[in-house]
């Protein structure tokens, strides 16, 4: 294996993987090969594991300051290096530059505000109903913790498992996405210099038909959080229930964005376009669905039509850019096949979907738009996962919210509004485990609980303080005086 190849890290060394390696092609220029990166096997993930447990009974030890002051100082790094580590993102992975120094600063807050939160765990005392007798409850770790992520936010959706999972005392084993192993390595890095236990943190790159498999159905660790597509969370569910270990998934949405008659149109327009074309629509939070009354309807469409017309798509990494390139060829066909059927079901594509011819060699879409669509066609049911977004034109608010929650998915919901009748109607009767009242569907903050209802989400929430519901076990303890 040459020495350009950015290998595993495992039991607090660097190991060439027995898989071989992979070249990391960005999406952008596809002669632009960003690294050749390691592939771990079924061994050695099972050694990483192993590893893990024996770091984290000594990370478990570690005194809070420790923890603290690790988990500050890797914050730090990555908000210094944002730009450098954000153009490295963008690369990869196709989005915009803005959207990878972004990513990479938000990851640091998220190490940030959980080092804050190391400080922050106390425990409660209780009477008993016996005399006599005290009672104390605390958090401890849960013990070894399995993460695997996607490719559509690689350092971000990494670092909001990893934080909390190392502030409450675990150990780490890291599978991310195979399409995008430069970010993951590169926080690997920055977290192998802090000086932790060796193998409380482990990073095992490799097929999801090897390391995934290994994770999801060992007896080994104790709790296995996911975010990607819904067929694999099930199967990620059914494979950990077996072996009683708990379990986090975040899954499948199709979000939809309710845009009412009393809107104010332009930022409601700004709303569906941030909320559905962001990210090149890649985002699990995106709306895909813009349910719109009848009496702003043709309004709505005229200005996101003009709207869209300024959208520039490019190189992620060239200025003034505001869409970035199309994850891989793979993506990039499952998006024109949804173009064409929701043609065939009678949508009306109005502006958009094409495939563009950039200075590089790369997987570029024009965002489309489509109307006179219904809540039953397919664009409407499955998550595309695309630049793609359909409206839905309704009569009334009530027609609307039923509209929006008709889905099997329950993640992010929207409503562009004035009223406040609405507004406070939808927060109470929306079935998505986040609302956003005139916003975009996409943007969440870290420091409050993230997640979804129904077919989107699994398990304990992830962010906030609420993540200690699943990277920590609680512990009753009764005292006779």
């Amino acid at each position: 294996m040459s020495d350009s190849v950015f290998r595993n890290y495992i039991a607090g060394e660097w190991v060439e993987g027995n898989k071989g390696q992979v070249a990391n092609i960005s999406p952008a220029d596809i002669s632009d090969v960003v690294g050749y990166y390691a592939q771990a096997d079924m061994a050695q993930t099972e050694a990483a594991i192993a590893a893990a447990a024996v770091g984290q009974t000594e990370w478990a030890k570690s005194g809070l300051e420790q923890r603290y002051s690790v988990l500050m100082a890797i914050g730090d790094e990555l908000i210094a290096r944002k730009d450098e580590l954000g153009e490295l993102l963008a690369r990869e992975e196709g989005k915009t530059l803005a959207e990878g120094v972004g990513e990479t600063y938000r990851s640091g807050q998220f190490f940030h505000y959980y080092a804050a939160e190391v400080l922050r765990q106390m425990g409660e005392t209780a009477d008993s109903v016996r005399p006599g007798i005290e009672i104390e409850t605390r958090r401890e770790p849960v013990g070894v913790v399995g993460i695997i992520t996607p490719w559509n936010f690689p350092t971000a959706t990494g670092a909001w498992k990893i934080a909390p999972a190392l502030a409450f005392g675990n150990a780490v084993v890291w599978k991310p996405a195979n399409q995008v192993p430069a970010s993951a390595w590169a926080l690997t890095e920055i977290i192998s210099r802090q000086g932790l236990p060796a193998g409380t943190f482990n990073l095992v790159m490799g097929p999801g038909s090897e390391v995934g498999d290994v994770l999801i159905n060992s007896r080994n660790i104790n709790a296995l959080t996911f975010t990607g597509s819904l067929e694999t969370g099930r199967k990620v569910a059914a494979a950990t229930a077996i072996n009683l270990v708990k379990c986090q998934l975040e899954m499948g949405s199709k979000n939809a964005l309710i845009v009412l008659d009393d809107a104010d149109l332009d930022n409601a327009v700004e709303c569906a376009v941030g909320g559905a074309f962001g990210g090149t629509g890649q985002k699990c939070t995106a709306s895909s669905r813009l349910i719109v009354t009848e009496g702003i309807h043709d309004r709505f469409v005229d200005a996101m039509v003009e709207r869209m017309k300024k959208l520039v798509v490019g190189h992620p990494l060239k200025a003034g850019v505001h869409i970035g390139a199309v994850a891989d060829a793979r993506q990039m066909e499952q998006n024109l096949q949804y173009l064409e059927i929701a043609k065939k079901e009678g949508g009306k594509l109005i502006f958009g979907g094409e495939v563009l011819t950039e200075e590089t060699d790369g997987y570029y879409m024009q965002p489309a738009l489509f109307t006179e669509t219904t809540n039953q066609m397919t664009i409407n049911r499955e998550e595309a996962f695309a630049p793609i977004a359909s409206i839905i034109k309704v009569k009334d608010y009530d027609e609307a919210l039923a509209t929006l929650n008709d889905t099997n998915f329950g993640l992010t919901g929207g409503i562009c509004t004035e009223s406040l009748k609405y507004a406070t109607d939808f927060k109470r009767n929306a079935k998505t485990g986040c609302v956003m009242v005139n916003l975009p569907t996409a943007g969440t903050d870290y420091h409050v609980p993230f997640g979804g209802r129904k077919d989107s989400s699994f398990g304990p929430r992830e962010q906030g303080s609420y993540a200690k519901e699943f990277y920590t076990v609680v512990k009753t303890t009764y005292i006779r005086g």
